[in-house]
């Protein structure tokens, strides 16, 4: 509209909308008086988000961390010298890397290049990958020795594939944010997972940064969790929905087989960035468990309970996330140390079935010096 078409119609509108457009330049006004009489002094990038809700001041630090840029020049020029295209995803974590076919290997510098790339971006994804399992276990043998999972059926051609099938009979259960295997006493490295068949709707993965999390826990809570550890089971897999429970026999042989509870801690330092991220999986960490590592002291039951539950909401906020779309030949790999991930169980009945290859790593540690480092 133009200005006489403008004042026409203000005059024209309620009593309340001719007060507020009043209102409106008067606040306009002031703020602008403060922000001239402001404008010479520094505010920290901590003072410049509210205090109240933190996660975008989580991401800002940990962009910050990364030098305000999604990747490295020195990343990005590999990859321009081997014709890769990156398409970020997120800014603190998810990329597309295009320009390479899986079925063929991959030499030294390519398998160099996607571990910086893998490292800096905490998940990285391919398109259009019709690779067949021994291609996909390949894949993942470039970044480190295989695990084999225990409490799921192996596939006969290939025991380091695991198939996730989900359908009307079973509809998906991995739907809650966590980091995989907090089981182990070496969880692992991270998992390549490929999409074999992808419901009409839904069915997505989300990815959250444990590294901006940690960097916008409450500081409460992140002085709280300072130095706490906990135990760590797969009690979840001695269950059996239909009568109940594994057998005495089975149970005890797992048992004495894999050590049955695990130390890990709260706040996980990256062997190879040295980042701190916040690191738990509700559904093995026993919940009464946390102690003090320094102290050796026990929180307690109810504080742990309390502390755990606030600890699993963390990874909720959207700042954090991003939301990877699979199709048929899609590639996921994700770094188990530095990103949790989410399976929306958004599409019953159709079904979704992955293929995952697990890699093998070490045992978690939290090294406060490199974590002091890291937040000043």
């Amino acid at each position: 509209m133009k200005g006489n078409q403008i004042a026409k119609y203000v005059s024209s509108v309620s009593k309340y909308n001719q007060e507020a457009l009043e209102i409106s330049k008067r606040v306009h006004a002031e703020r602008q008086l403060g922000n001239r009489t402001s404008i010479n002094l520094e505010r920290s990038v901590e003072e410049k988000f509210p205090r109240n809700y933190r996660p975008g001041f989580g991401v800002a630090m940990e962009y910050q961390k990364m030098g305000n840029q999604p990747i490295s020049p020195k990343t990005q020029r590999l990859a321009d010298s081997l014709n890769l295209g990156l398409e970020h995803a997120g800014i603190t974590l998810g990329t597309i890397v295009s320009g390479l076919d899986l079925k063929k290997p991959l030499d030294d510098l390519v398998i160099n290049c996607l571990k910086h790339i893998f490292l800096e971006r905490k998940v990285i994804f391919f398109r259009n990958q019709a690779i067949n399992q021994d291609q996909l276990v390949r894949f993942a043998t470039y970044f480190g020795d295989l695990d084999a999972f225990p409490f799921g059926k192996g596939n006969e051609k290939n025991p380091f594939v695991l198939e996730i099938v989900h359908g009307e009979n079973s509809p998906g259960s991995e739907n809650g944010w966590h980091t995989d295997v907090t089981w182990m006493e070496n969880p692992s490295l991270g998992s390549v997972a490929q999409c074999i068949e992808l419901p009409p709707y839904g069915g997505d993965t989300l990815f959250s940064d444990s590294h901006a999390c940690y960097l916008g826990m409450p500081e409460r809570l992140r002085n709280e969790v300072r130095d706490v550890w906990g135990t760590n089971d797969y009690r979840l897999f001695l269950k059996n929905s239909r009568s109940g429970g594994l057998s005495e026999e089975l149970t005890n042989d797992i048992k004495s087989k894999f050590k049955f509870g695990v130390d890990h801690p709260i706040l996980r330092t990256h062997p190879e960035t040295k980042k701190t991220s916040l690191y738990l999986n509700g559904s093995f960490l026993r919940s009464g468990s946390l102690y003090n590592k320094r102290t050796n002291k026990p929180l307690g039951e109810g504080k742990s309970r309390v502390i755990i539950k606030d600890l699993l909401r963390q990874h909720d906020q959207p700042e954090y996330s991003y939301r990877f779309r699979w199709e048929k030949g899609s590639i996921a790999f994700w770094d188990n140390r530095a990103v949790q991930h989410f399976a929306a169980s958004d599409y019953y009945p159709h079904q979704r079935v992955l293929r995952r290859v697990t890699i093998s790593g070490d045992k978690p540690y939290f090294d406060p010096d490199s974590d002091r480092a890291y937040i000043s």
